[in-house]
């Protein structure tokens, strides 16, 4: 049980401020770049059917209102940065940004995962406290808050990293060095390394197992103070690295910004100092108040939504359990669990359209309803596949076609293994709905890969 001593605890709010400022200037340059590289326009205007996550069928995109929902995004994160407004502003991002993940499950990557969930978490937070517009305009700042409200990003950060580890001990990850051995001797490219490192199989285990032993123990590195600066080199270096090697966007320099906050109060008073000299800010005018307090009932239901959102986080990535069969291979469980970067799979599905009384049947050209990024996305994951077989039955179906049936031909290959067939050609998917339930048309994976941790 947490004490009250602890929940009664104050903290310097500097870490909590300059946490506010990087996260919202990331978040606005993560929205540039996305703008900047055509990808609303490819990713969600472009598609003419995009993949919903089950129970959020209801979020699509808005044709060329998109745009208008990056801008909100966008501005948002600016007035986070800025600490204006800051409570409307961190609602208004977690919302439109959480919005945009949910459109389509295409882009579905670990990190937007990682940037909603902050963004949730850091609307109960007092980060415009202190160094903030909000504190400017109110003359007043504080200069401690709640330690547990700092705590609460490291909880955070902390199950992320650890979970990652705890994933990655998996016989295909230790033992086979897979899927880095499929994906580091096409870097042939890179200076210095490109051409002997990243060839070499002892290379590819180095990587494998350093990666699952810095995941594992970066969090509790990062804790101690005596340890605390090897671990902030190693999450420079391990994020710097990941990026080069790997198309992965913002999310290293995210991480390296946010694990600041594990650092003393005296680093980020430095930094604000140095911020307000750099842009001329004075603040002579705010009146420094010692303590943010919450009062007792809005501390009580934020503590309860809080907590509750923790333990789901350590609970959820164990769902797997209840499902049959091998993770990798259903993907049952696989989502929203902090796995990153464990599996390559490369699919193959070909979809026939019969009638069920007749027997006459045909086959249907990807193409013709899914972009390239679609169809890859959509061969080798279950719930992709049964989500498009829906989508063409109902489309052959308004087009005037009768007793629609509809059946796929399947294969799929897991870290480097052989192709094998992948859903069951003989079960009618128009005729399977989508639920929680474990998915019995997926065939049975034939090898085995052994899970030690998650």
């Amino acid at each position: 049980m947490i004490s009250k001593n602890y929940l009664s605890k104050q903290i310097n709010s500097a870490p909590l401020a300059v946490f506010r400022v990087f996260f919202g200037i990331m978040m606005l340059f993560g929205i540039i770049r996305f703008w900047y590289h055509g990808w609303i326009e490819k990713l969600y205007v472009q598609p003419t059917f995009h993949f919903s996550y089950y129970g959020f069928e209801w979020v699509k995109p808005i044709g060329n209102y998109t745009y208008l929902l990056f801008v909100i995004s966008g501005l948002s994160a600016a007035f986070v940065a800025l600490g204006f407004k800051y409570r409307l502003a961190i609602v208004t991002f977690f919302l439109s940004f959480t919005y945009i993940e949910l459109m389509d499950k295409t882009t579905y990557l670990n990190h937007y995962y990682f940037i909603s969930i902050l963004s949730f978490v850091l609307i109960f937070l007092p980060a415009n406290a202190r160094f903030s517009l909000d504190a400017y305009l109110r003359k007043r700042e504080y200069i401690n808050v709640p330690k547990w409200t700092i705590d609460s990003v490291k909880l955070l950060l902390g199950i992320v990293y650890f979970y990652a580890g705890l994933a990655k001990l998996n016989s295909d990850w230790l033992f086979r060095a897979q899927p880095l051995k499929i994906w580091l001797p096409s870097k042939y490219d890179l200076p210095f390394i490109g051409n002997n490192l990243m060839q070499q199989e002892w290379f590819h285990y180095a990587m494998s197992w350093s990666g699952a032993l810095y995941d594992l123990s970066i969090p509790f590195l990062l804790l101690y103070k005596r340890t605390r600066l090897l671990a902030f080199g190693l999450v420079v270096f391990f994020h710097v690295f990941t990026r080069v090697l790997f198309p992965i966007g913002m999310f290293p320099f995210i991480m390296i910004v946010a694990t600041l906050i594990f650092f003393d109060a005296s680093l980020h008073e430095k930094i604000i100092q140095f911020i307000k000299r750099v842009f001329s800010i004075s603040s002579e005018t705010v009146e420094e108040v010692k303590d943010y307090t919450y009062t007792k009932l809005k501390k009580k239901v934020i503590l309860s939504i809080l907590g509750t959102l923790f333990v789901l986080q350590i609970l959820l990535p164990w769902r797997y359990l209840l499902y049959p069969g091998e993770l990798f291979w259903t993907e049952e469980g696989f989502r929203f669990s902090w796995r990153v970067m464990l599996i390559e799979k490369a699919g193959y599905a070909n979809f026939k359209i019969v009638d069920g009384e007749t027997g006459k049947f045909f086959y249907v050209n990807n193409a013709d309803f899914l972009t390239s990024f679609q169809e890859k996305q959509m061969s080798f994951q279950p719930d992709f596949i049964l989500e498009y077989a829906h989508y063409l039955g109902d489309h052959f179906k308004k087009d005037g076609h009768k007793n629609i049936e509809v059946y796929v031909e399947s294969f799929v290959a897991l870290n480097g293994r052989l192709s094998q067939p992948y859903i069951n050609s003989k079960v009618d998917l128009y005729k399977q709905k989508e639920s929680f339930k474990h998915k019995d048309w997926i065939l049975p994976f034939t090898d085995k890969i052994k899970i030690y941790g998650l």
